[in-house]
């Protein structure tokens, strides 16, 4: 192998971990922003439909990421972290969801700036 395979490869491997990145923040704040609308006093209701034909209806976030068929292991994440949430709070289910998929929208604009993910997480946890 030469000097510029080598180079061309290595340019090659540091691309894949934005897009992978990338693609995980996608499919979280696609769950989040699915349950975004429910929460609230003036919050809508969803109509989620089973596998075999139930009906549900309901604007609870617990209940509809419950019967939500995720499967991409980041947007799982989001529905362990409800789970979590209920557990041991018993409430915020929808919030604490609506709020990881905003921290994800920030992260990622900042991401587009060029700030490195470290850096990011870092001042998250000073922020917390």
């Amino acid at each position: 192998m030469t000097a510029t395979q080598s180079n061309e490869k290595s340019f090659k491997d540091k691309e894949k971990p934005s897009q992978i990145r990338s693609s995980n923040m996608i499919a979280a704040k696609a769950v989040s922003d699915s349950i975004r609308t429910s929460l609230g006093p003036k919050g809508m209701d969803k109509m989620i439909q089973s596998a075999n034909g139930d009906v549900t209806i309901t604007n609870d976030g617990a209940t509809i990421l419950k019967q939500m068929q995720v499967t991409h292991p980041a947007a799982k994440m989001l529905v362990e972290l409800s789970k979590a949430q209920d557990i041991e709070a018993g409430d915020g289910t929808t919030t604490v969801v609506v709020i990881a998929g905003s921290l994800l929208d920030a992260s990622q604009k900042l991401l587009l700036k060029g700030l490195h993910p470290t850096r990011i997480s870092d001042a998250f946890q000073s922020a917390a």
